[in-house]
């Protein structure tokens, strides 16, 4: 048997590839949208990936599944459970099966058992492995998609954040507690290979480490410890991040079918192409590290810059019906648009090369302040307003007295909540988010916004007061 994890760190997102060496056959579980990476690998250990299954229907990145059926031929195990509403749209025109608990397939002679495990979502399925082409009579791991992680489970409560759907999470946290319970019944060795790893929205306390079994996940995950549905239910549902508010477009995209063509070729466009552009329906997104965004943008760019934060916060800022201009590295702008395409922001119209904005006449600026000259000058002034950009649960452990929190994901959605007549001092709880909120309070008007170096954490360090 041949076995392969592919990670995207972008996203924490894993993906694998499973071989049958005797038939030289291939299955790819839960495939990202990019493919080569799958392709690149079967065509160097000599396998023909001839299927692929989905654990449940994704709402953090967007799959590959649909491309993998069309344009390669290869036939899709998807999920027949979770009831109406919960059915993939796009298989007309593709060969597949719809899988209930209790079926299994092969991939060559390797045996995959299909588990029901709905929880973290109502169709959520997971995949027992048996190399029977091995001689094995016991199953060597188990794909987990979001149901189990390393040190945690999937959360129950997205589709109520995200998606809207009132009333569904305490119901997916009941059903958690039931598939976990089934989980435990799992001989020890059984390996656990999650469909994401620390960094993922997915869930609360990811850990680093890309694999485990089911043995050490008895003893060390927290949810593996309750014996009790209502406690365990409670503890599932505290403390969970607000998620991205783009995973709701993923869950529609996913279902319906994402498109298989990635969108126009980008266009390298000069300062004035882009300064002439309608703000409405163009996003203009500055890749440059913070530092030098801060000496010098063009009005009205939203500073994002380029690392593995970038497919998250472009997914939260980004109206899907806006185009995307990026500002960036020309040997970069390629790549970026890659991360975009990852969670379905195709429309990268275009490009600015990062030295043409920087050589430009006529750029905006924003300020840094450190601690002790917030305290002294601006933190009690009426003239200022202090935003605090950090999530709901670092803000309950902990902030700056009269501070105002609104979420960077949020906070295009509402900047009316800024008083106008007030300048914002915003930070966060290092000073990353802040850069990019501070760009998002420039470009929305607020023209002489101040960031605060070092965010809470610096605030912290110098012994101020803390409200909580």
């Amino acid at each position: 048997m041949f076995f392969k994890s592919f990670f995207d760190e972008n996203l924490a997102q894993m993906s694998y590839m499973i071989g049958c060496q005797r038939t030289g056959e291939a299955l790819i579980i839960d495939p990202a949208r990019d493919l080569s990476p799958y392709f690149e690998t079967a065509d160097k250990e000599g396998f023909t990936i001839t299927k692929a299954a989905e654990t449940h229907i994704h709402a953090d990145f967007l799959s590959g599944a649909k491309e993998l059926g069309i344009k390669h031929d290869v036939k899709l195990y998807l999920s027949d459970e979770g009831g109406e509403g919960w059915t993939y749209q796009y298989l007309n025109e593709i060969d597949h099966q719809l899988l209930k608990d209790g079926d299994h397939f092969y991939v060559g002679n390797i045996r995959m058992d299909v588990w029901h495990t709905p929880g973290h979502t109502p169709e959520s399925l997971s995949f027992l492995l048996t190399d029977e082409g091995g001689g094995s009579k016991v199953p060597m791991g188990i794909f987990t998609g979001d149901f189990v992680f390393v040190g945690d489970v999937g959360r129950p409560d997205l589709l109520e954040k995200a998606a809207g759907e009132a009333g569904t999470s305490e119901g997916g946290a009941k059903q958690m507690f039931q598939s976990i319970e089934r989980f435990k019944d799992l001989p020890d060795f059984v390996q656990v290979w999650p469909g994401h790893g620390a960094g993922s929205a997915c869930g609360k306390s990811l850990g680093a480490v890309p694999s485990s079994t089911v043995g050490y996940e008895k003893v060390n995950n927290w949810a593996l410890q309750y014996e009790e549905e209502k406690a365990f239910s409670d503890e599932l549902l505290d403390g969970q991040p607000e998620p991205p508010s783009y995973f709701a477009m993923m869950k529609k995209l996913n279902k319906e079918g994402p498109s298989i063509e990635k969108g126009r070729t980008m266009e390298k466009l000069s300062v004035k192409d882009v300064l002439s552009l309608d703000r409405k329906k163009y996003f203009m997104m500055d890749t440059r590290p913070a530092d030098r965004f801060a000496e010098g943008h063009l009005e009205g760019a939203i500073n994002i810059p380029f690392d593995k934060s970038l497919p998250n916060w472009a997914g939260w800022l980004v109206d899907y019906d806006q185009s995307i201009v990026l500002i960036g590295q020309e040997d970069q702008v390629d790549e970026i648009k890659e991360a975009l395409e990852s969670i379905g922001l195709d429309d990268v119209t275009g490009f600015v090369a990062a030295k043409d904005v920087e050589s430009y006449s006529s750029l905006e600026t924003y300020q840094s302040i450190d601690v002790e000259e917030f305290d002294s000058e601006y933190k009690d002034h009426e003239d200022y307003v202090i935003i605090d950009v950090r999530n709901q649960e670092e803000w309950d452990k902990g902030h700056i007295e009269g501070a105002q929190r609104i979420l960077l994901g949020n906070l295009i959605e509402d900047i009316d909540q800024v008083p106008s007549d007030k300048t914002p001092v915003v930070h966060c709880q290092s000073g990353k988010r802040s850069a990019i909120a501070a760009s998002v309070l420039q470009a929305e008007g607020y023209k002489n916004v101040l960031n605060l170096e070092g965010g809470f954490s610096a605030w912290l360090q110098k012994n101020k007061p803390v409200t909580s």
